[in-house]
């Protein structure tokens, strides 16, 4: 049955109402947005809005003919978009951006991790594209004819860009400087929408690429006198202490600092890595830095000492840059590097990567016996990729640089009953009882590869450090956490749940707990000192954790800072010492250094300004 225009113009108002309403509804049920007030409440009302009424205005200007596949198309993309975005959001506790939607290399080895975010009653997201269907197949009339006219079109096109303005308006007085000094995408998501936010996003990856094409040397300059003014030197008594050791490092997938020294079902979480903090330098208040690229971010942050991108992954994103990092400086020192990881060497884009970084080799998936029988999860189980691992570094060259980067302490943390060493935790969140089953796996596949080690003499000769690379619960996941930690997850707690355990174990020395207060940028800089390397040329903006001048502050990668008096997060300052909030004015001149050195950081790697260093600097 063949509809009317102007019926096709009421099928339109309809379409809009539908995934308006059920964009607000996701907004509320599926993400964690914060609202402080109702002007936010109506701001993330009327947000979706705008957006709807343009996009699906555009028919009034298409065939009648094609103007229902349109439409019913168009809803069809917008919802799969709003999906896309849900699914990412609940492990991940943040909204796609279109540099993660260029990483679908890594899709074929996520498996049962996208699995587990993804259900049936999922398909009620796409209930008003089902309503619509229905609507065209089995009504002829969906609802009343609006009999509009070309003016009510043209009007019907012109409230929408004044919904657009208007929502700008109240989003700009709510949040000043909205567009141009925010790191945070839930703000955005907030006050511009979801799609607003997407179509900003692509304006901003086209940036990002005109960036680079446009960039020279004298941009260097500016950055260059920041980082030589807050350079600090290193502790002397620790400078070279390791000169000519080899250096093992080790990525300890999702291990957040919460479960050293904690017991769940009355058995210790970490027994070795507990025992192994009493020979070693143990850094208590140490915080990963990542952004969406995660493992990746982490391993560009240690090697590099620069922050990772607010979007995307500079794996993906930049692997064609020129860098400074610690493989590069290391083989300048005599040093054979590489990199151990059994998954497939594309994955994170790495064999790309590393040859930017340096690495002399990259011990992949090909490089280990790998079988149904020792694998789970994300692939080869961690005690047997140490064991293995531990033949690859005998046959190197010394002194090494070893980058162990470990995999099965991963989301959704899948365990065979046989490497169970405790009881899951007993909760109604089966991702937070099962978490601990692969923490305590991992402390043991530790145990096993620090025993190797002793056995085929590398123990004595090597410095050891271990780090968490990234959360592992996300604020999803935070009722749960609340009845595991026994208190309120608030947004200080939750940001002090950032730290990830640093063990620096050197051959000979007495180890000992360290409070000052760091993250993964300032890895770099400690390894070097402690190899008798100076760092004083270098471009980076860490310092060595050793150092007793050094400013004990972490930032983070969405803006958040973390020092000995404040923590600043969802631009809300608080007291380190009390968790209570204080005034924002007290956080303001360290939420300048945290702008600063983001800011620096992303133009560097946007302009691949590491290219020109070390060259005179181009003068007008």
């Amino acid at each position: 049955m063949k509809m009317k225009g102007s019926m096709n113009i009421s099928f339109v108002t309809m379409a809009v109402f539908l995934l308006w309403i059920k964009t607000y509804i996701v907004y509320k049920t599926s993400f964690d947005i914060n609202i402080e007030n109702y002007t936010q409440e109506i701001i993330l009302f009327i947000n979706p809005l705008s957006f709807l009424m343009l996009i699906f205005g555009i028919s009034f200007w298409i065939n009648p003919k094609n103007r229902t596949g349109y439409i019913v198309a168009t809803s069809l993309i917008i919802s799969l978009i709003l999906y896309a975005n849900v699914v990412y959001y609940r492990f991940f506790n943040d909204f796609l951006t279109v540099p993660v939607l260029f990483q679908t290399s890594n899709m074929s080895d996520l498996g049962s991790s996208v699995t587990e975010l993804i259900t049936i009653t999922d398909l009620l997201y796409f209930s008003d594209c089902f309503l619509l269907f229905y609507l065209i197949k089995f009504r002829a009339r969906p609802v009343n004819n609006l009999g509009f006219t070309t003016l009510q079109q043209r009007a019907f096109m012109l409230l929408s860009l004044a919904m657009t303005f208007f929502n700008l308006g109240l989003a700009e007085s709510e949040r000043p400087q909205l567009l141009t000094r925010t790191f945070d995408r839930e703000i955005l998501v907030k006050n511009i929408g979801t799609y607003h936010y997407h179509i900003y996003d692509i304006f901003l990856q086209s940036k990002s690429s005109a960036q680079r094409a446009l960039a020279d040397g004298s941009k260097l300059a500016d950055i260059e006198n920041y980082v030589r003014a807050n350079y600090i030197p290193p502790k002397k008594e620790l400078f070279g202490i390791a000169q000519n050791k080899n250096v093992i490092l080790i990525s300890m997938e999702s291990v957040q600092n919460f479960v050293i020294n904690a017991k769940v079902n009355d058995e210790e979480i970490t027994p070795f890595l507990n025992e192994f903090i009493e020979d070693s330098f143990y850094f208590d208040h140490f915080y990963h830095q990542t952004g969406q690229g995660k493992t990746s971010d982490s391993e560009f942050i240690v090697d590099n000492s620069l922050y990772p991108l607010s979007r995307g992954a500079v794996f993906f994103t930049h692997s064609a840059n020129e860098y400074h990092a610690i493989p590069e400086v290391l083989d300048n020192h005599g040093y054979y590097t590489a990199s151990l990881h059994a998954n497939n060497k594309s994955f994170w884009n790495r064999d790309i990567m590393y040859k930017s970084l340096g690495y002399d080799r990259f011990f992949s998936y090909s490089d280990y016996e790998i079988s149904k029988e020792n694998s789970v999860g994300w692939g080869l189980k961690d005690i047997d990729f140490f064991q293995q691992s531990v033949q690859h570094l005998k046959d190197v060259p010394k002194p090494f640089y070893a980058k162990f980067i470990t995999l099965t302490n991963h989301f959704p943390f899948e365990l065979d009953e046989q490497d169970r060493y405790v009881k899951p935790f007993t909760s109604n969140d089966k991702t937070v009882n099962q978490y601990f089953l692969t923490v305590r796996y991992l402390d043991e596949a530790l145990k096993t590869f620090i025993n190797e080690l002793k056995s085929v003499g590398l123990y004595e000769n090597s410095i050891i450090i271990l780090y968490g690379d990234h959360y592992g619960i996300s604020e999803n996941h935070n009722k749960a956490m609340e009845e595991f930690l026994a208190e309120d997850i608030t947004p200080y707690v939750s940001t002090q749940l950032q730290r990830v355990p640093l063990i620096v174990h050197i051959p000979g020395m007495k180890g000992h707990t360290l409070s000052s207060i760091g993250g993964q940028i300032d890895l770099k800089p400690t390894i070097l000192h402690l190899l008798g390397i100076e760092t004083k040329a270098d471009m980076q903006f860490g310092s060595d954790l050793f150092s007793q001048e050094r400013m004990d502050i972490a930032v983070l990668r969405d803006g958040s800072f973390i020092t000995k008096d404040y923590l600043f997060t969802r631009n809300t300052c608080y007291s380190s010492k009390t968790g209570e909030q204080v005034e924002k004015a007290l956080c303001n001149p360290y939420l300048e250094k945290a702008k600063t050195e983001l800011g620096y950081s992303d133009q560097i790697i946007y302009g691949d300004l590491l290219r020109f260093y070390g060259q005179p600097l181009r003068t007008n």
